[in-house]
């Protein structure tokens, strides 16, 4: 519950700081004064959404610690330099954040618009060190056991896990698209109501451009990383795929209902022959079942399968929207002027969200009775802690009052968008000139 709630924020401090980049570069580049304003308030959500970010991470270490005492004492020394790499960006990220925020004016263009750049970088960066801590949990590396306990240990060769450094790609893409598509559905929403309101227009762009190509080249790295999965983690691609028995030839199923006494997917569509050939280029080749293990070590079969196939139909939906676009600016030379296309955005807003919620479901729980695969199951790690429901509660709570908090300053945020023609800056200056609010046709107060 924890990891899910927190990784909504970590995804939008991947996201969020690229696309306030993107728009202060276009700012310097054109010196439309309505790319200043998006900058700014680009930056004031990044600001809110990195503080919350905060919060929950540091419930998460915590509950490591507490939750999780016999898998911190036993992998720490091996993922310890992970997450002391993955602080170390979570602090560079805090830095120069707070340079970008209160640098205007103070630092030059092009150093202001560099501390912008490291703090999108240092976001990505804190998202490659926890893959890669989560990847070697998937595959372990860089140990040998000797009674039990961990030796020789080296931690560059337990980061550099197979299942990590692919994992890495796709969950930063999959961070830029949830972003992108979020983003670009709030200002579609928008642009619905009111047009020719520029600002929204300018938004909505970069933020289809943004989350348009990382959903294009999404489903190229799902497709790689799940050939790592067949190779290094047979039983959770079974689990994935619904592939109840070993068999060459193996098709490609779509929907279904598994069917755990009889051992196969009911009322699945069956694509003959593509699941070996997508996974090896082999029409014949063979792919391993649940049945390779005991039963008593396949993961929950209903959850896996069902949370991979919502990741799955979302990042399909959301690759075709973006080719939608695509041809939109292709034959229209605009993507602003189709209401169709910005319905459709608005729809499809909260599906990048949903794919990380399920593509992270279906990681964790797949790889389940395990913690780390092959080495120590999940009962072996977890403190058996009495009145469980407690924290449980409490947590949902703060997590809900955080979430209504945040969602009450960012519809604030936008909902005092301003509204204008586009206006160039006059000598280098930063200050915006006066810009209309919709609501009220009232002037906004420079920043």
């Amino acid at each position: 519950m924890s990891l899910g709630f927190h990784i909504v924020f970590a995804v939008v401090g991947i996201g969020l700081p690229l696309m306030m980049v993107v728009a202060e570069w276009r700012w310097l580049r054109t010196g439309e004064e309505v790319y200043l304003t998006l900058t700014q308030r680009w930056a004031k959500g990044t600001a809110v959404l990195f503080a919350i970010g905060a919060i929950s991470g540091t419930v998460l270490s915590f509950q490591l610690g507490l939750l999780w005492p016999g898998f911190m004492a036993w992998a720490g020394p091996i993922i310890g330099l992970a997450f002391s790499l993955e602080g170390f960006a979570f602090f560079t990220e805090a830095i120069f954040l707070g340079l970008y925020l209160y640098g205007w004016g103070r630092l030059s263009p092009a150093a202001h618009l560099g501390a912008g750049i490291v703090v999108a970088v240092s976001g990505a960066a804190s998202a490659l060190f926890v893959v890669l801590a989560n990847g070697w949990m998937q595959t372990p590396r860089g140990f040998r056991i000797v009674d039990a306990q961990p030796t020789d240990i080296d931690p560059v060769v337990a980061m550099l896990n197979p299942s990590g450094l692919f994992q890495v790609p796709h969950m930063i893409l999959a961070a830029y698209a949830a972003t992108g598509f979020v983003v670009a559905g709030i200002h579609a929403f928008r642009l619905l109501r009111d047009p020719d309101n520029q600002f929204h227009q300018r938004a909505f762009v970069i933020a289809c451009v943004v989350g348009g190509v990382s959903a294009l080249f999404q489903p190229v790295s799902g497709d790689i990383l799940a050939n790592v999965v067949a190779k290094y983690q047979p039983v959770k691609l079974a689990a994935f795929e619904g592939q109840f028995t070993t068999e060459s030839g193996a098709p490609f199923r779509l929907g279904g209902i598994p069917d755990l006494e009889q051992g196969r997917l009911r009322y699945a569509i069956e694509i003959p022959y593509a699941l070996s050939l997508m996974l090896y280029l082999d029409p014949h080749a063979t792919v391993a079942g649940l049945d390779a293990v005991p039963r008593e070590e396949w993961p929950p079969i209903g959850v896996v399968r069902a949370a991979f196939q919502i990741m799955i139909l979302a990042g399909i939906w959301m690759a075709t929207v973006a080719l939608w676009g695509a041809w939109l600016w292709w034959r229209r030379g605009s993507i602003v002027r189709s209401r169709r296309f910005l319905q459709t955005m608005v729809g499809t807003a909260p599906l990048g969200f949903l794919a990380i919620e399920a593509g992270w479901t279906a990681t964790e729980v797949g790889r389940q009775p395990w913690i780390i695969t092959g080495v120590m199951r999940t009962a072996e790690a977890v403190t058996p802690m009495p009145w469980l429901i407690v924290p449980l509660i409490f947590f949902a709570a703060l997590y809900l009052f955080l979430a209504a908090v945040v969602v009450w300053v960012l519809f604030h945020q936008i909902g005092a968008s301003p509204r204008g023609e586009p206006v160039r800056r006059n000598s280098g200056e930063t200050r915006r000139e006066a810009l209309t609010v919709p609501a009220s046709g009232a002037a906004e107060k420079p920043e």
